[in-house]
């Protein structure tokens, strides 16, 4: 396996589909979401390429899909030649299947996590993230997008936001382990999982109902909610508040490709 040089790190790319009639996954005709095409190219493969295209990232570890779909695809196959490339399988839940691909990698290594989904992601994205993330103090990193940012862009597009008193932020599929403690938060990141379409539900059980109060008022701020919750859990999370509108755009749903093919055409 390739060394990783200082200022490097690991990414691990999440590549399993979340359920067994995934709509994307359907409407392409393929044998998992990662492989759909996207303007003619594999989301997969533009993750790589992505990621490639970075010299910040050094190893890439796939997380899923199944080895059924591996041994027959190759696209996968050719990917997982490399010698910087490894596979686990995928878990349950995406996070499981996080904390299965962190361990297998060594604990004093960063570790940039994003999905096969993310094909708008760019060598830009990913050096700009990186940069910011290992620059912080944090021991886990979060990369969101202001709501603005992304309908300046592209205003057709909707987008889940968590509304706070500094404005409504989107999420980028895009987070850093930078520390091995931070790694400890890949299973309070199964409950932001299990209610990301709720967001008040994850404040009140890891911030206390005053904070939801003050959320649901719109007066607790990004920076308020990250430091309240790093004195809950013992670890040190920070956000990088990305300018990219791209970074907060995946293909979650068919409506979502057309737009990301449309954005590649130059059409949007």
């Amino acid at each position: 396996m390739k060394s990783i040089s200082e200022g490097q790190i690991a990414a691990v790319v999440l590549a399993a589909d979340r359920g067994v009639d995934d709509p994307v996954t359907r409407e392409a005709g393929v044998a998992c979401k990662a492989l759909t095409p996207v303007a003619g190219v594999p989301m997969l493969r533009r993750v790589f390429g992505a990621l490639d295209g970075s010299a910040r990232i050094a190893r890439i570890c796939l997380a899923g899909p199944s080895a059924a779909i591996i041994e027959h695809d190759p696209v996968l196959g050719e990917l997982l030649s490399r010698d910087d490339v490894s596979w686990v399988e995928n878990a349950a839940t995406p996070s499981a299947s996080v904390g299965v691909a962190l361990r297998s990698l060594p604990d004093d290594v960063p570790v940039m996590v994003t999905t096969a989904d993310h094909a708008l992601l760019t060598p830009t994205i990913v050096t700009a993230f990186v940069g910011r993330a290992l620059a912080s103090d944090g021991d886990f990193v979060v990369g969101v997008a202001r709501l603005e940012t992304v309908t300046r862009r592209f205003p057709d597009t909707r987008r889940t936001a968590i509304r706070l008193s500094d404005g409504p932020y989107c999420g980028c599929n895009l987070f850093v382990f930078t520390t091995p403690q931070g790694r400890a938060l890949a299973d309070f990141w199964r409950q932001v999982e299990q209610q990301r379409k709720r967001p008040w539900r994850v404040i009140g059980g890891a911030l206390g109902w005053a904070a939801v109060l003050r959320y649901l008022l719109g007066r607790l701020t990004l920076e308020q909610a990250l430091d309240r919750l790093s004195r809950r859990l013992g670890i040190r999370i920070r956000a990088v508040v990305l300018d990219h509108a791209e970074a907060a755009v995946d293909v979650d749903t068919p409506a979502d490709r057309q737009l990301v093919e449309a954005i590649l055409a130059g059409e949007r």
